[in-house]
């Protein structure tokens, strides 16, 4: 069993009391790699020129027009991007190019992935007005390729899939010839809600695999490996015209042969879209880093998985899951009809 770290009270903008929970690390045992070694982890508080972060990971602080414009937008519009949640290196760049991934369904999520910086806790009431919000906060942004996620909500009968479905209909609506994308939870499992999410038709489904099976305990407590694989063949089986994306973070404690075989996992399960990406730790609270990729690491998982079949792969340090999303899409569709570049 997982114990609390701590629960502590808090208090929403709009006032609504809510509560946050953190989960030590350390509690969360998994059994060592392959080759029986354990993993050496690095301390939160990193030595320069040791262990410290590389010269080469670097995100520029986020400022400029677009990035204050989308800003705006979303807070008069009372909404929530997994942007800002997640604490997102790219944020900065993406808003500047007017892509933002809209987060539904609040900002208190009701599992507590070791990885994520987006708050645990008891949700707020469901808004049924949201989807509305974010269609009218697509068209003011001019998007043509919008990304809806959502924090987990398990309590809902139906995981909150209504509310995803609801909101590509509102933008399909609002902003024809919009592309939709949309970052899905598990919803446990249940084919009637991955069903009501596939019939609103978006363009690409994702969700995330997010680590290798062996790490699941420590970096998704509350989810399965093979029932976030059969999520994804479902999807497919639902609407084979549409596009499947999934993605994983490496510096967990993984080794190379779990990553590959990851990588055939998905594609295994027709997935056609891939992104990998350097898990960097939000806090000390959170999971620990086992170490940082090179560049020339993801290049070559970048090339391996364009020779498993995978459509696009995006493959990179400060990669995460809605990066150049636009362009992937685009990507998939190209090599799918045999045109890419």
């Amino acid at each position: 069993m997982v114990r609390r770290r701590k629960i502590e009270l808090k208090v929403l903008d709009d006032g609504t009391k809510t509560f946050t929970v953190r989960h030590r690390w350390e509690d969360r045992p998994v059994a060592p790699p392959p080759d029986g070694r354990p993993t050496e982890y690095l301390p939160f508080r990193q030595e320069r020129g040791r262990h410290g972060r590389p010269e080469w990971l670097k995100a520029r602080v986020p400022d400029g027009p677009g990035y204050r414009e989308i800003k705006e937008t979303m807070r008069g519009l009372s909404l929530h991007t997994v942007c800002e949640e997640a604490r997102c290196p790219n944020i900065g760049e993406c808003w500047n190019n007017r892509t933002a991934t809209f987060m539904i369904l609040g900002n208190i999520c009701t599992r507590s992935c070791g990885f994520c910086a987006v708050l645990t806790g008891k949700p707020q009431e469901l808004d049924l007005e949201e989807p509305y919000r974010v269609a009218d906060a697509v068209k003011k942004m001019g998007l043509r390729h919008a990304v809806i996620t959502s924090v987990n909500r398990d309590e809902l009968p139906d995981g909150g899939a209504s509310v995803f479905a609801a909101t590509i209909r509102a933008i399909r609506a609002e902003v024809p010839g919009c592309a939709v994308e949309v970052l899905t939870p598990d919803f446990k499992g249940d084919r009637a809600a991955i069903r009501t999410v596939i019939e609103a038709r978006p363009d690409t489904f994702n969700h995330n695999i997010e680590t290798v099976p062996r790490l699941y305990p420590a970096v998704r407590p509350q989810a399965k490996y093979a029932r976030s694989l059969e999520v994804l063949r479902y999807a497919k089986e639902l609407n084979p015209e549409g596009l499947t994306k999934s993605g994983f973070m490496v510096g967990l404690g993984e080794v190379e042969e779990e990553i590959v075989q990851t990588m055939r996992d998905l594609r295994e399960h027709e997935v056609d879209i891939l992104t990998i990406g350097q898990y960097l730790r939000p806090t000390e609270n959170h999971l620990p880093m086992a170490r940082y990729y090179t560049p020339e690491e993801f290049a070559r998982y970048r090339r391996l998985g364009f020779e498993m079949g995978f459509r696009h792969v995006e493959s990179g340090p400060l990669v995460r899951s809605s990066y150049h999303a636009h362009e992937q899409t685009e990507d998939a569709r190209r090599a799918s009809s045999g045109t890419r570049a």
